[in-house]
């Protein structure tokens, strides 16, 4: 998708680039696949702040993804591509034989007009979700489901895509894009292709009201603090962090500190770790 470049009539201005749109078929969404969508500010159920910097933002409703797929083997066309304030990716909105209507993520290559399906029997196209065990290797994936029934929670970012590398028995394995090879269970659902709007990566936003808009609220630096309020706080000018590594405003190492528990469930699955 191509990206424009705007003049620099202003410091804002100079560097800023954004979408043409030129794939985005539809402007208002299908009213009846969306919902009200609350804003919490980062807040949870007691009020408290459990994610820092956001806050604001311009309204939005948000669009009801069908990333169970569960209409197997009813065929559907693609009737729109429509933007997504809610994700980096495109949406298409497809017309099933059987009059329902729903959201799915839209892959490279998907255009109006265009058949789709999904269950064991499906078609090796675009769009299409198979499961895991009925895709040869090589294929390129999105949309993957961990569990079987659950439901596609990874691989779903503008531009990504997984690559099924084997099969071995009752699994497959997986190659994430983070590097990271895993198995997956050969009944888990998985949809062809990679994920639309490749070029989301290279936009600039070139101005802070940009990102504003989009509901985050400023970050300060640990070292512009005092010293009760981030551990990188105090000293006379411009110090250093004093420490032998960067932490977080809780005293935790900041990078390179591998976070994820030793004696997790699913460790056995991962076979390369991304790192």
């Amino acid at each position: 998708m191509p990206i424009k470049a705007y003049k620099p009539t202003s410091p804002g201005r100079r560097g800023m680039t954004a979408y043409t749109f030129e794939e985005v078929t539809k402007k208002k969404p299908e009213k009846s696949l969306t919902e009200a969508l609350p804003r919490n500010s980062g807040r949870n159920n007691q009020g408290k702040i459990t994610t820092r910097h956001r806050g604001g933002g311009a309204k939005r409703a948000y669009r009801i993804i069908d990333f169970k797929r569960t209409l197997r083997g009813v065929p559907a066309e693609v009737t729109a591509i429509e933007y997504d304030p809610n994700r980096s990716a495109r949406i298409a909105l497809l017309q099933y034989e059987n009059g329902e209507k729903r959201y799915i993520l839209a892959p490279v290559g998907m255009a109006v007009g265009q058949k789709v399906s999904a269950g064991p029997e499906a078609e090796l196209n675009p769009g299409c979700a198979l499961p895991l065990g009925n895709i040869p290797p090589g294929t390129t994936v999105h949309n993957v489901e961990l569990f079987p029934g659950r439901g596609g929670q990874i691989v779903r970012s503008a531009g990504v895509g997984a690559q099924l590398m084997a099969r071995d028995g009752d699994y497959v394995l997986l190659r994430l894009p983070s590097g990271e090879e895993r198995r997956f269970h050969a009944h888990c659902y998985a949809t062809i292709g990679q994920v639309g709007n490749v070029e989301h990566e290279n936009i600039n936003l070139g101005k802070a009201g940009r990102k504003r808009r989009m509901g985050w609220r400023p970050t300060v630096r640990g070292s512009a603090m005092t010293p009760r309020d981030h551990p990188h706080g105090g000293g006379e000018g411009k110090a250093p962090v004093g420490l032998p590594g960067p932490k977080t405003p809780w005293g935790k190492p900041a990078m390179g500190f591998r976070t994820r528990k030793g004696n997790k469930n699913s460790s056995r699955f991962i076979v390369r770790r991304r790192k």
